[in-house]
């Protein structure tokens, strides 16, 4: 759905974008992360043909937004950070009113069913400038999702939600990709919405893909392999390990472990030599994995010369 490849582009004389790779499949729930002014928003803007690039291949939907930008655009729901309504309106009739831009076939039914989605059903007669800011969020949501897209790009969609808010926005979207026809591009600095939706990430920094993959392949590869704690019965021989498994420390009946095999075999086979060498184990736990991790040690690389063009 969106197919990038050394994505390079300038403003006003200063390279902003250095090297851009992004690979989003049907049914992806794809995070792109980084810092402010690493050049995410210019991204969004240049897949969107609301950028003119210098070099570099950008697919989106099959088409080339320098030649079929109107098109594209057409199939794509966007939710920017800063989402500008008519405040005088109300939700519904402003759903109305924006569904036409998309020669929409939707009915009133249609738009207040979107709102009921959204958490906004009993507001959908107010004027959107009484809103809180966590409101008109569900209403960015639900603008975005009215054309029924093939693509959803969303800039910091929970932004401003209580917990509850931000999961109904999380069901919402694994919703809206599962059925594996269609995709979601996600701009946030919310690693908990990326750890709990995403299932690729790309990371960039100071206009470069920095790491770009599945989040389980890319925790695994960052670690060195997977870690888990084992609560055992009596105390290992340490010095007769199974080969990938290194000790990582102890504290109590508790011992630390990191394995290292490919994530689709598992480490199931391991478990039983450990058995067979004298390891009483008595329960398994898979570490926490750490997205935080593997996002420092990928950005704050350089210093930022590049800034992000709103």
């Amino acid at each position: 759905m969106i197919d990038i490849e050394n994505l390079q582009l300038i403003i006003e004389g200063k390279e902003i974008l250095k090297g851009i790779d992004m690979h989003l499949r049907p049914g992806d729930i794809y995070g792109l992360l980084g810092p402010n002014g690493a050049g995410k928003s210019t991204t969004i803007f240049a897949l969107l043909g609301l950028r003119a690039r210098e070099s570099g291949r950008v697919s989106v939907l099959g088409g080339d937004p320098a030649d079929d930008a109107v098109a594209i655009r057409r199939s794509v729901g966007v939710m920017p950070e800063k989402a500008g309504f008519y405040e005088w309106m109300t939700a519904l009739d402003y759903l109305k009113w924006y569904s036409r831009f998309y020669d929409s076939k939707s009915t009133g039914r249609d738009q207040g069913t979107m709102l009921e989605n959204v958490g906004l059903g009993k507001e959908a007669q107010r004027p959107i400038g009484t809103y809180s800011r966590g409101m008109k969020q569900r209403l960015a949501v639900a603008r975005a999702l009215i054309s029924h897209p093939k693509l959803l790009i969303l800039d910091e969609p929970t932004n401003g939600l209580d917990p509850k808010g931000r999961r109904e926005i999380h069901d919402l979207l694994v919703g809206f990709a599962s059925d594996g026809k269609t995709g979601v591009l996600l701009c946030t600095h919310l690693l908990d919405d990326v750890d709990r939706l995403c299932n690729r990430i790309g990371i960039i920094d100071n206009g470069r893909t920095r790491l770009e993959g599945s989040i389980t392949d890319l925790l695994t590869e960052q670690r060195g392999g997977q870690r888990y704690r084992l609560r055992l019965e009596n105390g290992p021989d340490t010095g007769n390990l199974p080969a990938g498994m290194t000790v990582l420390g102890h504290e109590g009946g508790w011992w630390r472990v990191q394995v290292q095999v490919k994530p689709s075999e598992g480490p199931s086979s391991l478990w039983g030599e450990l058995w067979g060498r004298g390891w009483k184990i008595l329960e398994i736990r898979p570490e926490a994995s750490s997205l935080e991790e593997v996002y420092m040690s990928h950005t704050g690389q350089e210093r930022h010369q590049a800034q992000e063009v709103a």
